[in-house]
């Protein structure tokens, strides 16, 4: 049965910003009666474009069917579908092997697999971990659990004013008692783009894994993880325009390998008995269980929708519309933008005054902007920063300078209402 739905081509140059747009059938529409919806809460999650929207569509519709061992058309085509999926998410991260791409619900899965199914193995008592102090919650609390469970240290890299790591620090951290470095490439909070491929190189010296955190890069970005060298890269496909519940594993062949299964249940077995079980070989070892099957497809949807992108034309946009909101928001009187990294991802956290970031974010959505309040799941980082949270205006290639004026005229229209 052919696919009902096709990748789009290659968009025009130069990036056609309106092209774009008109592809998401959430940016038509209004909220609270008549005011034009601007969709500011991207690191959060994305829109979908109708051919993600459109392909899940037409897997239920057409192909619904469980996948693997299936002698079945319907079965066939369905498996097909998943594992076509699985080839292009390879190819888009320029994975080594098909099989070392592990379909999770998403990067939190991804980590917690990791650590849960590594953990033991690798690390005992006297060995560290290092994180950095503006990573998500998702990539602290596995890592302070499984070194409750083993005896290993948490040690965490500390940020500067500006939102930086502080790279001598990590440097004098690192030696023999390293076992694993885990950072984010992206800060989700901050948008700081972190030095990862230095920091990789640097673990690998002393015979240290790395795992990078990818949620917030696969949609602003090109990732090659042969190039980087992580031996570990989780990812979500909610934040790089495809469903929810779906996510990647990324792990080197000869780890992923080593490591004992994360779930046991069906598909992940060779054979069953009472007196053992042996597994079956990757990836279906670590994907116990039906699999969310129409969002990995999904997920292959959006791969080919950004790959049908000009990335350099899109990093460019992007790079203006962070630009041109720096400067807009710095004519707002008594704003402070909380992170200033000299290279950032388009995402701005700011307050205004000493108004409580939801008291901002409550009203700013009363005149149609949509944008994140709070801790960000980074409360380290706003413990460290001594404030309870932020406002977060996060961009993605859809937006406009148009999207920046209406938000900043929406700030200086509730300003008085925040004294």
């Amino acid at each position: 049965m052919p696919t009902s739905v096709d990748a789009p081509d290659t968009l025009t140059r130069p990036f056609d910003v309106a092209q774009v747009r008109a592809q998401f059938p959430t940016l038509q529409r209004t909220v609270h009666g008549d005011q034009p919806l601007v969709y500011l809460d991207n690191a959060a999650t994305s829109q979908k474009p109708d051919v993600v929207i459109d392909r899940i569509r037409a897997y239920y519709a057409e192909e619904n069917s469980n996948v693997h061992r299936g002698v079945h058309r319907l079965s066939q085509v369905a498996t097909d579908a998943y594992e076509g999926a699985r080839e292009k998410i390879a190819r888009f991260i320029n994975a080594a092997h098909t099989h070392e791409v592990i379909f999770t619900r998403g990067t939190t899965e991804g980590i917690n697999l990791v650590a849960h199914s590594l953990g033991a193995s690798h690390l005992s008592a006297g060995d560290e971990i290092i994180v950095s102090e503006m990573e998500h919650h998702s990539n602290i609390v596995p890592w302070q659990m499984l070194c409750e469970r083993v005896g290993a240290t948490l040690r965490v890299i500390p940020v500067s004013d500006a939102g930086e790591l502080d790279y001598d620090a990590y440097a004098d951290m690192l030696g023999e008692q390293t076992g694993l470095v885990a950072i984010g490439h992206i800060s989700n909070a901050l948008g700081t783009i972190n030095p990862v491929q230095q920091m990789i190189a640097d673990a690998h010296a002393v015979g240290a894994l790395t795992l990078i955190d990818g949620a917030q890069s696969t949609q602003h970005s090109r990732v090659d993880v042969q190039a980087l060298d992580c031996d570990f890269f989780c990812f979500s496909g909610h934040k790089m325009f495809g469903p929810t519940g779906i996510g990647v594993l990324y792990g080197k062949e000869d780890l992923l390998n080593a490591m004992p299964p994360f779930q046991g249940g069906g598909d992940m077995i060779d054979r069953v008995s009472f007196d053992g079980t042996t597994y079956d070989a990757l990836p279906h070892k670590f994907e116990a269980g039906t699999p969310h099957i129409e969002g990995a497809i999904g997920l292959g949807a959006a791969v080919d929708f950004i790959e049908g992108l000009d990335m350099d034309a899109v990093q460019a946009h992007e790079a203006d519309l962070l630009a041109y909101a720096t400067e807009q928001l710095q004519t707002i009187d008594g704003l402070r933008i909380i992170g200033t990294a000299q290279e950032k991802a388009s995402v701005i956290s700011f307050l205004v005054g000493d108004a409580h970031p939801y008291d901002v974010g409550t009203l700013l959505d009363q005149m149609g902007i949509a944008v994140r309040t709070g801790h960000h799941c980074t409360e380290p980082l706003m413990d460290r920063y001594g404030i309870p949270g932020t406002v977060r205006a996060s961009f993605a290639l859809y937006n406009t300078r148009d999207d920046v004026d209406r938000l900043v005229q929406a700030l200086k229209r509730i300003q008085p209402l925040l004294s």
